[in-house]
């Protein structure tokens, strides 16, 4: 019998196995190659990719014998860093119980190889684009920048059936007829203009089913679907056009959890649930349950103050390095409108 995961044993687990020395939004090349470099090799295959625009080493990490395969990557955009630290968690689960069942059904089906970060050069930044200002998730007909050519081989040369897109959503995302925020979405990319439900959205669906079943125990209603509209440049669209079956996960806002450390848990959460739910899976052709995830909307803001008399003002948190800091100020929106709009924070002045 397969292993079924449960919320209980993730959550008993999880402080055995969280990465600390990853904390925070700001994550660099620096702070992941030492954890790469001491990565078990009797269980981890470590490749150097190739470079970035600026000369920054590319890491794959290969996990598994199985042939079922998997790709993985995180940090496309440099400025979106909560799933890299959840597949850091992974690493450590993998080397903490290496007899468990959960890592021997996944080893011993899958073959996963995963690019921990992708831009290493927006990392440092803090740039949702690379050194030359290209977008790699909009980078994948004119595949411009070198960090795109090395996703794009390692997709020829690997031929996954499933690929995991790690990203990060603002925290203006809320789930649609909740007010709560959208702490994980998920989405199955579309191929083409209609969104035709094509066989490979089918098994992408599928695997968002088993993800979204398992989240909803621990954060209910906080699960979204992300908008379906295809983007002709964009690579998930793409590489599930090409029949490489593209899961999007979005982490996004849990209250009060601007550092990404609650949802990153969640990140891992689901991350494991999917990799496993593909590992022993054999028929993937249940798709329906995926429309039942209610779609992101967009009703939140940061902090909004609330005037008896006047308008309200509503306001932003805004990430950015300076002096090699992190730093994060509050900016004042204009002229938006803020009816039906709820702040993560709420100011009442009463006069």
């Amino acid at each position: 019998m397969n292993y079924e995961i449960s919320i209980n044993f993730l959550e008993d687990i999880y402080p055995n196995i969280k990465e600390n020395t990853l904390f925070g939004k700001w994550i660099t090349l620096s702070n992941i190659e030492p954890l790469i470099q001491a990565l078990d090799k009797r269980f981890f295959k470590v490749t150097l990719l190739g470079q970035s625009e600026e000369g920054r080493p590319i890491y794959k990490i290969d996990i598994g014998k199985g042939n079922k395969k998997i790709l993985i990557w995180s940090q496309m955009h440099g400025n979106e860093s909560t799933g890299t630290k959840s597949l850091f968690d992974l690493f450590n689960f993998m080397s903490v119980y290496p007899e468990h069942q959960l890592t021997k059904e996944i080893v011993n089906n899958c073959t996963i190889s995963i690019i921990p970060m992708l831009n290493p050069d927006g990392s440092v930044a803090y740039t949702r684009v690379n050194a030359n200002a290209v977008d790699l998730n909009r980078d994948a007909v004119d595949i411009s920048a070198c960090e795109s050519k090395l996703l794009r081989e390692v997709l020829d040369d690997f031929n996954p059936k499933f690929c995991f897109n790690l990203h990060d959503q603002r925290t203006i995302f809320g789930v649609e007829g909740t007010k709560k925020p959208a702490t994980i979405s998920f989405l199955a990319p579309s191929e083409e203009e209609t969104r035709k439900i094509t066989s490979g959205r089918k098994e992408t669906m599928n695997v968002i089913i088993a993800m979204n079943t398992l989240l909803q125990q621990i954060i209910p209603n906080q699960i979204g679907r992300y908008t379906d509209e295809f983007y002709p440049t964009a690579t998930g669209d793409n590489f599930q056009k090409l029949g490489h079956n593209t899961i999007l996960i979005e982490a996004g806002h849990y209250q009060d959890d601007y550092d990404r450390e609650e949802t990153r848990k969640y990140n891992f959460f689901c991350l494991l649930e999917g990799i496993h739910h593909i590992a022993v899976t054999e028929d993937f052709s249940t798709y329906k349950p995926y429309f039942d995830i209610p779609n992101n909307n967009k009703i939140f803001f940061d902090v909004i103050h609330r005037f008896p008399d006047k308008e309200d003002i509503a306001f932003q948190y805004v990430d950015k390095i300076v002096d090699n800091q992190f730093v994060t100020m509050l900016s004042k929106l204009q002229e938006v409108e803020l009816e039906g709009q709820i702040g993560h924070h709420e100011i009442v002045f009463e006069y």
